[in-house]
């Protein structure tokens, strides 16, 4: 059921590839909440992806950009703030990409090569986000923008790879912008920690699905799903949480908190 908590409020939302995705699942909770949206994603991923399906779903338009490219980026602000005529009030970071992962090569033996790529698009590309928004001054007052973590982030996840350095990265550049921007025009910058959830990208993760399978036992409300966060980011986005900033959210079923589950330990003594 729609509460109208975005009615008048218009959005950039990075990411969504397909049905499956965070991203999308977001922009549909947007949409239904009353807000105005913009897409974008990388070239390459619009091609591979269904995007202009959501597209037409909710009434947006698609307009690429590779999040390393500051021309793109600003080209990007710039035409949205021209369809939206006037500023933004909130933008949604659901990106990253790790070629050692897809590449098969263990945290032990990473590409430095590759790590540098996964560093720069999947943590850096938020600073130049918030960069070219603070740039162009294309955040409205209370404004919001949220960017999507891990808890391997803070815990160890061995086949999460060089995407859980990564997380600790994004995690600080939203604390320390938003810190800057916090300070300037009232922006607030935070992460949702999500629960491992079964999204294309996380699905090319090494033992995904013992990750999955492994936070349900581990959490007392079991694992969120990308509805749910949607739901979240949505209550991010509004005018309810103006006072919540710089904050690692774990919207994880409890999984966060817990040592361990009498459920995990039935099982380890069988």
């Amino acid at each position: 059921m729609a509460h109208n908590l975005l009615q008048g409020k218009k959005g950039i939302i990075f990411g969504a590839l397909d049905e499956k995705s965070i991203a999308w699942r977001t922009a549909l909770k947007c949409h239904e909440e009353g807000a105005r949206l913009v897409l974008t994603n990388a070239p390459v991923a619009l091609r591979m992806g269904e995007i202009n399906k959501l597209a037409d779903t909710v009434k947006a338009p698609v307009i690429p950009a590779d999040v390393t490219n500051m021309d793109d980026l600003k080209k990007l602000f710039e035409a949205s703030m021209e369809h939206f005529g006037g500023k933004i009030d909130f933008i949604l970071h659901s990106i990253g990409m790790s070629l050692n992962v897809r590449k098969n090569k263990p945290y032990t033996e990473i590409d430095y090569g590759f790590n540098q790529k996964t560093l720069d698009i999947s943590a850096m590309s938020l600073h130049r986000v918030l960069r070219t928004a603070w740039d162009l001054d294309a955040l409205n007052e209370w404004g919001s923008v949220v960017a999507l973590t891990y808890i391997a982030a803070q815990r160890v996840f061995p086949h999460y790879n060089e995407m859980a350095d990564a997380k600790a990265l994004l995690e600080s550049v939203a604390r320390s912008f938003g810190y800057h921007y916090g300070s300037h025009k009232k922006v607030r910058v935070n992460t949702i920690s999500q629960s491992p959830t079964r999204t294309t990208a996380g699905s090319g993760i090494k033992g995904f699905d013992g990750f999955v399978t492994y936070a349900e036992k581990m959490s007392p409300l079991g694992n969120a799903t990308s509805d749910d966060c949607a739901s979240y980011c949505v209550s991010l986005f509004s005018d309810f949480t103006r006072m919540v900033t710089m904050q690692n959210l774990f919207h994880d079923g409890g999984f966060s908190s817990m040592g361990v589950t009498e459920e995990i330990m039935v099982a380890l003594e069988k």
